[in-house]
């Protein structure tokens, strides 16, 4: 059974891909986001993944948050609304330390759930994934994992396992936005 590693960015966006990806590859989850916050949100959030992953014995690699990293990584960017250019930034940090690990472990597939938030733009992310993956001698599993049926399996799992659902991307930014009462 081939290897994949999935990035994770929580548990809603996960749950229904892991489901439906654990019969079919040597699944392990990826936990890295360093652009949660704060802090306590970032916890919350990955005690879930681990929750999740716990229900059908799906390894887990949990990463260090390295906020200061991703604050360096999007520093200068215009703050535009969710979708632009420092989401794709974020996007590639973490998609780009997923392949690094994967290739460090021995995994030939890598994928991201970050196509199954429902505002996220699956063709920008799987381009910046098989940007990322090809040159590392890995392949990306593109995948809009909101289609088929997924988001809605996905939501009925949150609802199952009472998984807490944030009402936030995760950035500081996404956060202010939600703040002042914008759409994300």
């Amino acid at each position: 059974m081939e290897r994949l590693l999935l990035h994770v960015c929580c548990a809603p966006c996960s749950v229904a891909i892991i489901e439906e990806l654990r019969s079919v590859y040597g699944l392990t989850a990826f936990f890295y986001n360093p652009n949660i916050y704060p802090e306590a949100e970032y916890l919350k959030r990955k005690a879930e993944v681990i929750r999740a992953c716990g229900r059908w014995n799906i390894p887990l690699v949990d990463q260090d948050r390295e906020n200061e990293r991703w604050e360096e990584r999007v520093s200068g960017i215009p703050q535009d609304r969710e979708g632009g250019s420092r989401c794709s930034a974020c996007f590639r940090l973490r998609i780009r330390r997923t392949a690094e690990y994967a290739r460090e472990h021995g995994f030939g597939l890598i994928a991201t759930s970050l196509t199954g938030g429902r505002n996220k733009r699956s063709l920008v992310i799987n381009a910046i994934g098989r940007a990322v993956a090809e040159p590392l001698g890995l392949e990306f599993v593109r995948e809009d994992w909101k289609r088929k049926g997924r988001q809605e399996r996905g939501l009925a799992l949150v609802r199952e396992m009472g998984i807490y659902r944030q009402d936030y991307c995760g950035c500081r930014f996404s956060l202010e936005d939600r703040r002042k009462g914008s759409e994300i």
